[in-house]
């Protein structure tokens, strides 16, 4: 079953359940991280490997941070916010809207 993603790279989302939100920078179709990784994550709150996961530049209140995060776990950020992980300001470009656009790849 080929799912598709529902936030794509550039968007700010934040996470559902934790204080946190970030710059989505990279999407896997499914579950694509370590075992070790999945098993740490505690069981009553592990989702599903099989839905897309985002690769963010993260920030909360103490630090920025990559995150790697299921789908069923991000909602769109209402706050428009810069996110202050240094690698955003290198890989994007704010737009007016208050997404970000990669720098590596021409929208029209």
């Amino acid at each position: 079953m080929k799912k598709t993603a529902k936030f794509s790279i550039g968007q700010i989302v934040r996470h559902r359940l934790y204080p946190f939100r970030g710059v989505i920078f990279d999407v896997d179709p499914i579950f694509d991280n370590s075992e070790a990784w999945y098993k740490a994550i505690p069981e009553n709150v592990r989702p599903s490997k099989d839905q897309p996961f985002y690769h963010l530049y993260a920030e909360n209140e103490e630090s920025v941070y990559e995150a790697y995060v299921s789908e069923q776990n991000l909602l769109l950020d209402e706050n428009q916010a810069p996110v202050r992980h240094p690698s955003v300001a290198v890989e994007f470009k704010r737009r007016s809207s208050g997404e970000y656009q990669p720098l590596n790849v021409q929208i029209h």
